[in-house]
């Protein structure tokens, strides 16, 4: 078929009354399914059951977990992460069931006391933060939560616009950017060698500028050959940056979404000032819970062993969904997109303007997506054409219904808009 923008308005009309007649049909089965987050399915979350049905002992590495103490995490849980991220036991603090918790708490602490030794963010009059778009819903939250401004980036196919980037980093109120550097969300792209390298090279005027490494997809591979993403605390020393990234990472999307366990791994410095607030913060977080998860995997390559169920369950999703896309949409000149080699979403943008009213045919026919607008800060798509399909959740027979009821809405927006 030509590309829609090509055609006639009689073949536009003539298309429209097909794809109305088939929209029809879907609206009249009165499904009710939901897109709309990534969130592990039941088969994955019933990979980890053993986990919590096996009697074990709660005392390891001479601690008996149940009581209170060792705020950094018990040394096993501590090697498991620092093994996974690829870095050393001393850089890591093992934290609570969600990594989302690790950065508020960080973002919080730099209000509050500063970074190292610098002036508290609480005594600026303004402080701004870089967000490459499409990105993450629940980082804008948090920024907007402390009335941080944000700054658009556009996501390039492999990492943000970098020269961007550098021209923002000039003015000292900007305080940091967020990443999702491996399957970002939702675009699904990994970060080149080279924009990881620029990444670490970056030389702020604000010296307490932090980068938020979230690597919340560092080990969720679609298959065997997943991405791979250069570890970018091997390359800070070599630009004198060991304190500018805080990564974390979780197994919310390994083990259980409400029950898993997080991780965070900084320079020693930065670890040194969060033992600090962690003094203050907690009596420790859940030591019965890291065992739990270190018995479960025994070690790192337990985990990677553990994702590729993972995988033989997600892969098959993101193929309906991705060939969905290519068989109903490729070629007509009103839609793009990446296939991801892992993670949990596939963004689609559509014809620009066309965003909300997918949503709104996508609604009316039972299926519900992110919210159209929520991959940029403050809800504000400019172009209104990004759309976060997140695929995991639903059963398969129900998914297929979904992106042909997704397809069918975007030709239809799209025609709409070409006609007027």
């Amino acid at each position: 078929m030509a590309e829609y923008i090509n055609m006639t308005k009689e073949e536009l009309l003539e298309e429209k009354a097909l794809l109305q007649k088939r929209y029809d049909e879907y609206k009249a089965m009165g499904l009710a399914l939901d897109m709309s987050r990534g969130k592990p399915c039941k088969e994955q979350l019933d990979l980890s059951m053993d986990m919590v049905n096996t009697e074990i002992d709660y005392f390891a590495d001479g601690i008996d977990t149940r009581n209170y103490g060792i705020l950094d995490g018990i040394p096993s849980c501590k090697k498991l992460f620092a093994d996974l991220m690829e870095v050393n036991t001393e850089n890591v603090i093992v934290g609570p069931n969600a990594s989302l918790t690790l950065m508020f708490d960080y973002i919080c602490q730099c209000f509050a006391h500063g970074v190292l030794d610098e002036t508290p963010w609480r005594e600026y009059d303004k402080i701004k933060f870089i967000c490459p778009v499409p990105g993450y819903d629940r980082h804008f939250t948090i920024l907007e939560y402390f009335d941080i401004e944000m700054l658009n980036v556009p996501m390039n196919s492999d990492g943000p616009d970098m020269d961007a980037v550098r021209e923002l980093i000039k003015d000292q109120s900007v305080k940091g950017m967020f990443c999702v550097p491996k399957y970002s969300n939702p675009t699904g792209i990994t970060y080149s060698d080279e924009i990881v390298r620029e990444i670490a090279a970056l030389k702020p005027a604000a010296n307490d500028f932090r980068i938020i490494w979230d690597n919340a997809y560092f080990i969720h591979d679609l298959d065997e050959n997943g991405d791979k993403l250069l570890n970018i605390f091997d390359v800070l020393p070599e630009y004198d940056n060991e304190d500018m990234v805080i990564e974390v990472c979780s197994t919310s999307k390994i083990t259980f979404s409400g029950a898993g366990v997080s991780a965070i791994a900084a320079s020693i410095a930065n670890i040194k000032q969060i033992m600090g607030r962690l003094n203050c913060q907690t009596i420790s977080y859940d030591k019965m819970n890291q065992l739990r998860h270190v018995k479960f995997f025994k070690d790192a390559e337990g985990v990677k062993e553990h994702m590729k169920k993972h995988a033989a369950i997600l892969k098959p999703k993101f193929e309906i969904v991705c060939n969905h896309l290519e068989n109903e949409l490729g070629g007509l000149g009103i839609a793009s997109w990446v296939k991801p080699n892992g993670g949990y979403f596939v963004s689609l943008d559509v014809m620009e303007g066309c965003a909300k009213r997918v949503g709104e045919l996508c609604k009316e026919a039972g299926v519900v997506l992110t919210p159209v607008g929520a991959t940029y800060p403050y809800k504000d798509d400019p172009y209104n054409s990004n759309i976060r399909i997140a695929p995991s959740f639903p059963p398969v027979e129900e998914l297929d219904l979904a992106a042909g009821i997704l397809c069918v809405s975007v030709k239809l927006a799209a025609i709409e808009k070409l006609l007027g």
